[in-house]
């Protein structure tokens, strides 16, 4: 598959991320739900340690581990159709710099060579839609300093980081098609 097809669309919590990607599924596009939340969805079901607000560091393995499966799993099955991915592996990185947690070499090297497009579509923080649930238990605080170390985090890899505005979902999913053009 051609590489140029694979886009992140990432930022904070509750910015608006998976209400953007399912504007474009059902303007027919391929998109990939968030590894995170799925992890822990299934920590909790399990009664797992798993969890950001328990071990922090099995966490980070658990979610990186599963979006660089998910990244390989859709190499694998997609044709040179556009592809959006809620989050990508950088996110998983990006998680364990903020919490101090480190990032091996070959974790490193995986994500250097498993490559999204090179512009990264990101949702600023907007209080206006921010909201907490039983998987987004970050406060308001640690969504932009969350923010803030996602464009660095993807910067730091080589990545064009291009801010959504905060607008219409069909103005997002508008603005990000323009720009891919």
């Amino acid at each position: 598959m051609n590489m140029m097809k694979l886009f992140v669309i990432t930022g904070g919590p509750g910015v608006g991320k998976t209400t953007l990607l399912k504007a474009l599924e059902n303007k027919g596009f391929i998109t990939v739900p968030e590894d995170a939340r799925q992890v822990i969805k299934n920590q909790i079901e399990a009664n797992g340690e798993a969890l950001p607000w328990k071990n922090k560091t099995l966490y980070a393995e658990l979610m990186f581990k599963a979006s660089l499966k998910t990244y390989q799993k859709v190499i694998d099955k997609s044709s040179k159709k556009l592809v959006f991915f809620d989050r990508g592996m950088l996110d998983a990185i990006c998680y364990m710099r903020m919490e101090n947690i480190p990032v091996s070499e070959e974790w490193n090297t995986l994500a250097n060579t498993h490559r999204y497009y090179q512009k990264v579509f990101i949702l600023p923080p907007w209080e206006d839609i921010y909201e907490t649930d039983s998987e987004r238990k970050q406060t308001w605080e640690e969504a932009l300093y969350t923010f803030d170390n996602m464009k660095e985090t993807y910067r730091h890899y080589g990545y064009k980081v291009i801010e959504v505005p905060k607008t219409s979902v069909k103005q997002r999913y508008e603005f990000i098609l323009n720009t891919i053009k």
